[in-house]
């Protein structure tokens, strides 16, 4: 059998489609190209913005163009469900909160996933599902449900299987990370979990995918300080305009976000901090744009990611009026775009003959590139780099919007 997997979307997207390809491997499964003609094609879907519904759409027509029986899966097939079935070659749907069941439609083996793979150097551990919170813009809550945590256990297992692989960093994601072990009742905490991993796993790095500013408080700060935690975080703002971060339904201050990126940088040193930003956003006006450019000019951020507001079904923003048209939303994203490449290029320049360590990803000749601890793209040349392995390089130049520098020791 020869399976095809497509993925868009979020980190724990991908996870979910690493276990599923890991254990249609271990199954005897072919993964395969579309242009290798697959037998199935699993594709797992987004529908955060309305580009991702029609990505989506794409490449389930891509699979059946292909000639494969299509098998999908994630938010767009789960929000979209009768939209789903009329595209041409839908075979089967299968619902988000059971993905991993296409393994055993597939293979008709019922036994327990496999953890052990990943296609990438850096695998994605998915450590909770679903969300709790009513961000007034958002459907994931609708398409993945309340907020659900693995067992810790569980957690701390995979974790082990995937450092015995030969990983070196693990990435926990999940759709509100923040909120594991709230629902599992007891003395169950994202501040517990890493403890924990720390302690019980061999695993070098762990990065976390993204939380919410008021999750963290300063026994997190201190956790986050430790060697074998990445210097990264990921704080998604969305607006600097306190009347847009209301209608938003975000539950925090510009003050308080502030206060907290204050001292989390006064503790860890060299961190690197991204955010997300939403823009033309319903009601935002000239003023509220100006608020927004003026606050994340003055955030310590090495990166953002902007999205132009996007509208979708059943959520509350979906029927908000005064919504900025498509050319005002395009014009904001590009100033904000211009200064995002401007503090990404100063978080880099800051890097130069410091000490990084990098994970070997991509490999040509005697040039490889990876990421290092702190999210930076780096590329150094040395005899025969080994996919997966910690390679500490000095960069000293950027060029082309990557780290380039002379490798120093592999780990």
């Amino acid at each position: 059998m020869k399976v095809a997997i497509l993925t868009l979307g979020c980190r724990v997207n991908q996870s979910e489609s690493a276990t599923i390809e890991g254990s249609l491997i271990q199954s005897g499964v072919n993964i395969v190209n579309l242009d290798e003609k697959p037998d199935y094609c699993v594709v797992n879907t987004c529908s955060v913005t309305a580009r991702s519904d029609f990505n989506s759409r794409q490449l389930i027509r891509r699979a059946a163009n292909a000639g494969a029986k299509v098998i999908v899966t994630g938010c767009y097939s789960q929000l979209r469900t009768e939209e789903t079935w009329r595209l041409p070659g839908v075979w089967k749907i299968i619902d988000s909160k059971n993905k991993l069941e296409v393994i055993g439609e597939l293979t008709g083996d019922k036994s327990a996933p496999y953890y052990a793979y990943y296609s990438r150097s850096r695998p994605h551990l998915k450590v909770q599902d679903g969300c709790n919170f009513a961000c007034s813009y958002c459907s994931v809550p609708l398409a993945r449900g309340k907020s659900v945590s693995v067992r810790e256990e569980e957690i701390i297992e995979r974790a082990c299987i995937i450092a015995s692989a030969g990983y070196q960093e693990l990435v926990l994601t999940g759709i509100h990370l923040g909120s594991y072990g709230k629902d599992l009742g007891g003395d169950f905490s994202l501040k517990k979990l890493l403890v924990r991993l720390l302690m019980r796993s061999s695993i070098r790095r762990i990065r976390l995918s993204s939380l919410e500013i008021g999750e963290i408080d300063d026994e997190m700060i201190d956790i986050l300080g430790e060697e074998r935690i990445c210097r990264h975080l990921h704080l998604p703002l969305q607006s600097g305009s306190e009347r847009i971060l209301r209608a938003m339904r975000r539950g925090y201050s510009l003050k308080a976000f502030a206060s907290t990126i204050e001292r989390i940088t006064s503790k860890i040193d060299n961190l690197s901090l991204g955010t997300d930003v939403i823009v033309g956003f319903p009601g935002e006006r000239d003023e509220d744009f100006a608020d927004t450019l003026s606050y994340v000019s003055q955030l310590p951020l090495s990166y953002m990611h902007i999205f132009p507001f996007s509208p979708r079904a059943g959520t509350e923003a979906e029927q908000m009026k005064e919504r900025p048209d498509s050319f005002i939303s395009k014009r904001r994203a590009k100033i904000l775009a211009e200064v995002n490449q401007a503090k990404k290029k100063d978080y880099m320049m800051r890097q130069l003959d410091r000490t990084l360590d990098v994970i070997v990803e991509e490999i040509d000749g005697k040039h490889f590139t990876g990421t290092s601890g702190n999210y930076l793209k780096v590329c150094a040349s040395m005899p025969a780099p080994a996919k997966k392995s910690i390679v500490l390089v000095r960069p000293t130049v950027v060029k082309g919007g990557l780290l380039r520098g002379v490798p120093i020791q592999t780990l």
